[in-house]
């Protein structure tokens, strides 16, 4: 398959481009395009050929839920039935923007896009490309991130190209991601609201609208969790993982430091090609030929923009063995280390 790549300029957008995008998608065709969050691989929600297309091209297990992406609240009541007032406070609150809602599927929505479950997770993007291209469609957008299943999630065009060219008809290169991290997901099927993947949208915001907020036990998790029911995408599978083998050492900063030196020196000796993955703050003390900041820990928002791109350069410059800072000082914590325990395999030293 031959695979189309496009410019799309955020404020000055090809009308002529997205039309052709929508109307790909429209005919059963995948799409990728950027998003605030991560780059997603798009294809009609409620198509099940488009679907079974994109767990096709990602190397996806179908048991995997799909999100489907919207660009107006009237394509909420026709998505999903029996919703809750909280959904739309929280709509009213965080959409558009990086807010997934797990909710009661109508009829209209095929097995295929929910990985067979009776839900449906439903996002408003806040990009604008995005937004364009879901209104060319005429249709709803089941969006994964543009990745092959288990890599590092795309935050440029040029990571969905090395993943997913020759595999969907068309990419669209609308530069970086402006978040870097996928959405939050709030589960709201239930009596009690259930954080299953956090995200920009963390617990305490949810706890200004929701009186009660849980996170479901997998986000919490120490190890990997393949035996649950996948409510959400991240929830049961190894994901976000680089080549290498990525090692988080958690401590203080003086004595995590001195350990990973100390570790790098024995790879380094024994020819390994080793990383460091830090903040900018302690990136001078560290002694390893490979060196990658995510940014300062006083902007969380640089932290997580970067975690990503940085996994997928180590794996560009093969890198085979990584060693990783705790990223726990921020609002976003939670979610940078629940992508990066994943990206580990769960791999922690404490010292």
């Amino acid at each position: 398959m031959n695979t189309r790549i496009i410019t799309i300029d955020r404020e000055h957008p090809d009308k002529m481009l997205l039309e052709e995008a929508g109307r790909l998608l429209r005919e059963g065709a995948l799409v990728a395009f950027p998003t605030e969050t991560v780059y997603g691989l798009g294809g009609d929600g409620l198509q099940e050929d488009a679907a079974a297309r994109i767990y096709a091209a990602k190397g996806r297990p179908s048991d995997n839920p799909l999100i489907i992406h919207i660009a107006d609240m009237a394509a909420l009541e026709i998505l999903a039935v029996d919703i809750p007032e909280l959904a739309y406070r929280l709509a009213e609150r965080f959409w558009p923007g990086p807010l997934t809602m797990i909710l009661k599927k109508s009829k209209l929505v095929p097995y295929a896009t929910t990985g067979g479950l009776e839900t449906v997770a439903i996002r408003m993007p806040s990009d604008k490309i995005a937004q364009e291209i879901i209104r060319a469609s005429g249709t709803y957008i089941a969006a994964p991130s543009a990745n092959l299943s288990g890599r590092p999630s795309p935050t440029r065009a040029e990571h969905v190209i090395e993943d997913l060219s020759g595999r969907v008809e068309m990419i669209v290169d609308g530069g970086d991601s402006d978040i870097g991290l996928e959405s939050s997901i709030i589960d709201l099927s239930g009596e009690v609201p259930v954080i299953l993947r956090p995200g920009f949208i963390t617990k305490e915001d949810f706890e200004q609208i929701a009186a009660e907020v849980e996170y479901d036990r997998a986000v919490l998790a120490t190890k990997p969790q393949e035996s649950v029911v996948a409510k959400a995408p991240g929830m049961k599978y190894r994901h976000y993982a680089p080549k290498g083998q990525i090692t988080i050492v958690e401590g203080e900063t003086e004595a995590v430091v001195k350990k990973i030196n100390e570790l790098v020196a024995e790879q380094e000796q024994k020819g390994i090609q080793t990383a460091v993955l830090c903040a900018e703050e302690t990136k001078e003390q560290y002694v390893c030929r490979k060196i990658y900041s995510l940014g300062s820990l006083k902007s969380e928002k640089e932290i997580s923009a970067h975690l990503f791109a940085a996994l997928r350069l180590s794996d560009t410059e093969q890198m085979e063995v990584i060693y990783s800072e705790s990223f726990d000082t921020t609002k976003l914590s939670g979610a940078i280390m629940n992508r990066l325990r994943k990206a580990a395999g769960y791999q922690i030293l404490h010292v």
